[in-house]
């Protein structure tokens, strides 16, 4: 089990050197209630609206029953809406085809978890009382690009292209493949606040603190291109 001082640090260290608005969340899938952090008590309209809550500095877990307003999030978390509610999602889903968000043949390629979680904990990453399967950060695409570099030099990287929508689906692709890219889908822009200039990278937990360590020879090398990009610019732009 990991340590508070452990995620602490780890956040410290990445912010340090990325510029970051929001703080990074961990996520951990569970097979259990977890001891030593409060539950949900609410209601949110969307599984990623616990993102949010986290990045504010939130510390809570949710069960299923939590995430049964959204029902593309229970899709992609693997949780089992109860009969009343599945007949909502096939609304849903038919709204999106009737609009032509998503073709029916697209939803059987949506990556899901792979068995549905008892609980899932989210906090900011500093304050992480457990070891999170996840950790999301909401950063511009400059911050972005660093943390995939780094996420790539660490040999986490998932050499997948960016994903679109639905963003929650983020979350699954990166515990099967490693570091995930997402441009953020319109209802997780709404429900988080993220801005239009921000976007999402998603890394597996385990593998933050390697991120973290490749991040001091990234942005070295990229402060050092950036000045050489400069100065050919400057000699070689001729309008």
């Amino acid at each position: 089990m990991s340590t508070p001082q452990n995620w602490t640090g780890l956040e410290q260290k990445i912010a340090a050197t990325v510029k970051l608005a929001k703080r990074p969340v961990a996520v951990a899938f569970l097979d259990s209630t977890p001891a030593g952090i409060e539950k949900f008590v609410g209601t949110e309209p969307s599984g990623c609206s616990f993102w949010r809550l986290a990045a504010a500095g939130q510390s809570f877990y949710t069960v299923p029953e939590n995430h049964f307003n959204c029902a593309v999030g229970a899709y992609t978390h693997n949780i089992k809406l109860s009969p009343e509610r599945e007949k909502e999602t096939e609304q849903t889903l038919q709204m999106m085809f009737d609009l032509g968000y998503v073709k029916p043949e697209e939803v059987p390629q949506i990556p899901r978890l792979r068995q549905a979680p008892v609980a899932i904990a989210y906090a900011p990453l500093g304050e992480a009382t457990f070891a999170p399967d996840a950790v999301l950060f909401a950063c511009q695409p400059s911050a972005a690009m660093l943390l995939k570099e780094a996420a790539e030099r660490a040999g986490v990287g998932s050499g997948a292209p960016a994903l679109g929508r639905p963003t929650c689906m983020a979350l699954p692709a990166a515990l099967q493949h490693g570091s995930i890219l997402s441009l953020g889908c319109a209802g997780n822009r709404v429900y988080t606040g993220l801005g239009e200039d921000e976007m999402y990278i998603v890394l597996r937990g385990p593998d933050v603190a390697a991120v973290a360590d490749a991040l001091g020879v990234i942005t070295s090398a990229n402060n050092a291109l950036t000045e050489y990009a400069k100065g050919r610019r400057s000699e070689l732009a001729t309008i």
